[in-house]
């Protein structure tokens, strides 16, 4: 369902993002000092799960594509709470960087760990683990 919405509302120009199923990414997400959580990627499967410190804490809410803390959430698309961080990639000025930086425009990996460090719809920060 989430992703025949995803589908829906879409971005024509923004080309369709894909991981290569052989492809490994560990991501970190941070709130100032807090560990909220972790986002991998291994043989084809996103994973989210949530940190031992964030479960702990009453402060920050869940997320709302992670409703639950104690889970660990696998799918085989990116969540939109990640997707999101990756700017629509017709704007020339993230086409020039794609460009200089030799990056792939498809590869969601590659273009979260450049783009998705911050967003300006959230306070959280993501960074490459590894």
């Amino acid at each position: 369902m989430l992703n025949w919405l995803s589908k829906l509302f879409k971005n024509e120009e923004q080309p369709e993002l894909s991981t290569p199923k052989n492809a490994h990414a560990a991501f970190i997400l941070k709130h100032k000092k807090l560990t909220i959580g972790y986002l991998n990627h291994s043989n084809g499967i996103w994973e989210f799960k949530y940190s031992d410190e964030f479960k702990k804490q009453n402060r920050i809410d869940v997320l709302i594509d992670f409703p639950k803390k104690e889970l660990k959430y696998e799918e085989s698309y990116l969540w939109p709470f990640f997707s999101h961080r990756i700017p629509g990639l017709g704007q020339p000025k993230i086409q020039e960087i794609i460009k200089h930086e030799h990056l792939n425009p498809n590869n969601e990996i590659d273009l979260l760990r450049r783009f998705g460090q911050r967003s300006i719809t959230n306070p959280f920060e993501l960074a490459l683990t590894t």
